[in-house]
């Protein structure tokens, strides 16, 4: 058992907390581009703004460390975490993006459960952030996020199947596959917010 002083404000939790439910909102705005009928240039414009708050997020946990004398846990972690989560959301920003700039107004059906399997991951995220405070009933979760990468490579590979299959056009197959691609990559990502959450579980255990 590892013995040290902790700080007595939650301040890193809350931030924390706070940065994985910018993901959520994230992940929800993704998830209106499976809408044809969406209005891609507002969703790309509520994306910005939610990115831009989870920057904000990402820039107070970076001011806290760095004035803190006595962080929860290592400082490397707490970078790595921010930096991170901050990761995820600029993937799901560059999946908005991409979409509006790339003139794409209806994505394939089986791009839907990609999108799901994204929702999901970052729903978990969101909901383990808090427990980083008792560092318990860690452990499911990023076994759950494993699972759910492993269900990500597999829908993604299916996808690529589909774009390849000679109903597309090549121009439209290089549009699609980029946000299939960043997509993915925000999947990724979050199996590595996950391996962070378990490298920090680990040490302080």
């Amino acid at each position: 058992m590892r013995f040290r002083i902790r700080p007595v404000e939650t301040t890193f939790y809350d931030l924390f907390t706070e940065s994985a439910n910018h993901l959520v909102t994230g992940a929800g705005l993704v998830a209106k581009l499976l809408d044809p009928e969406a209005d891609k240039g507002a969703l790309a414009a509520q994306m910005h703004e939610a990115e831009h708050a989870a920057d904000d997020t990402t820039h107070a946990i970076i001011k806290l460390v760095n004035s803190t004398f006595i962080t929860p846990f290592d400082r490397e972690d707490i970078y790595s975490l921010a930096s991170g989560l901050d990761d995820v959301m600029d993937f799901m920003e560059e999946v908005v993006d991409s979409t509006v700039l790339y003139g794409v107004t209806e994505l394939p059906d089986v791009f839907a459960a990609q999108v799901e399997v994204l929702q999901r991951a970052c729903t978990l995220t969101a909901e383990a952030m808090p427990r980083l405070r008792t560092m318990k009933d860690l452990e499911d979760f990023w076994i759950e996020i494993n699972r759910l990468e492993n269900e990500g490579d597999k829908n993604h590979r299916r996808i690529l199947a589909e774009l390849f299959d000679g109903n597309y056009k090549a121009m439209q197959v290089l549009k699609l596959k980029d946000i299939v691609e960043a997509v993915e990559h925000a999947i990724d990502a979050l199996e590595s917010v996950a391996n962070t959450v378990e490298q920090i579980a680990v040490k302080e255990s």
